[in-house]
């Protein structure tokens, strides 16, 4: 539990050597904690990767904590070889979260593709860490600040899913009772303890076109979703649905709606990005650490270029401290 006054300690792993993580590492922690004195940042990685951009951040509060490359790095030029460096930094994030050494892990983008050629089956962040954590159930959520260009009611957008990284015609086997109901109990709990609501608001999108149009076009909504909702329901959870896909994520239902909850990936995430991109957060909701990342990939095109932009970075550190400082208030 985080003391009164205490510094809160969050560590950045750099991710995929050959993309823009280590640049945009050190460019968000630099803004960061000029703005946060009450921080501290530990960055992963090797420090050859962020020796360019070091002379913009001169702070005893930011610590590099060296982890040594496979083999040499090319900016843009994805190896295999480094792919063990990219998830021993997770591990050693992982482990120090759970030791007490950091309060937050902060991930920089990683590429899934490199990690699978070097022959381990990896799908992302999100499960890598649940397994780690026993293979507990978890919550991929991700949050954005909505520009107020957009919408009259400018608020944070939070969308959430039911599944993560699997094939579309897997995703209505993997939406069980038993999992949907986890993962809105997950999400109550997760925005009650780290998001300071009292009382949050989960709307649910349904599967199908206009949520399976009474069973004509589909039945998951009826066998699955609903009687869920009204389990949760009758838990004491504020939550409603399902709702039709296409006319659910209103950005004047921002300040009424704390979550969106969808059913698989690109069905929340193209409204979330389309309002948030550049400034999104992705954040893992259920594991015993608190995590928070970027919502963009590697950019190989812009690695060791110096035009990479480090906003979603600084978001993710800033959800993770503002998780953190709320966590320890509500313990």
């Amino acid at each position: 539990m985080l003391m009164k006054n205490e510094i809160v300690r969050l560590v950045i792993t750099s991710g995929e050597p050959a993309g823009i993580g280590p640049e945009i590492s050190v460019h968000a922690a630099k803004k960061f904690l000029q703005k946060n004195t009450d921080t501290q940042i530990y960055l992963l990685g090797d420090q050859v990767l962020f020796s360019p951009y070091l002379d913009e951040l001169q702070n005893e509060r930011f610590q590099i904590i060296h982890h040594s490359l496979k083999t040499k790095n090319v900016p843009g030029k994805l190896n295999s070889i480094n792919a063990p460096y990219v998830l021993e930094m997770l591990d050693i994030a992982y482990e120090g979260c759970l030791q007490g050494y950091y309060d937050a892990v902060v991930t920089a983008p990683i590429q899934k593709s490199v990690i699978n050629d070097s022959g381990v089956n990896f799908t992302g962040h999100t499960e890598y860490l649940a397994d780690k954590a026993g293979n507990v159930q978890v919550v991929m959520m991700l949050c954005g600040q909505v520009s107020a260009s957009l919408s009259s009611s400018s608020g944070m957008m939070r969308v959430a899913l039911a599944s993560t990284h699997v094939a579309l015609k897997e995703v209505s086997t993997s939406i069980t009772h038993k999992d949907l109901l986890g993962t809105i109990k997950i999400l109550d709990r997760s925005l009650t303890q780290y998001f300071g609501m009292k009382h949050p608001k989960i709307e649910v999108a349904g599967l199908n076109p206009h949520a399976g149009e009474s069973g004509y076009l589909g039945t998951e909504e009826i066998e699955v979703i609903a009687p869920v909702i009204r389990e949760a329901q009758s838990l004491g959870i504020n939550i409603s649905g399902p709702f039709s896909a296409d006319t659910m994520f209103r950005l004047d239902m921002l300040d009424r709606v704390d979550v969106f909850l969808a059913m698989y990936h690109d069905q929340g995430l193209i409204p979330l990005k389309m309002a948030c991109f550049g400034q999104g957060v992705n954040v893992t909701l259920g594991l015993p650490i608190i995590r928070t990342s970027v919502d963009h990939g590697t950019a190989l095109e812009l690695a060791g270029r110096g035009e990479a932009n480090s906003e979603s970075m600084l978001q993710a550190l800033t959800v993770a401290y503002q998780m953190v400082k709320n966590g320890s208030s509500s313990a």
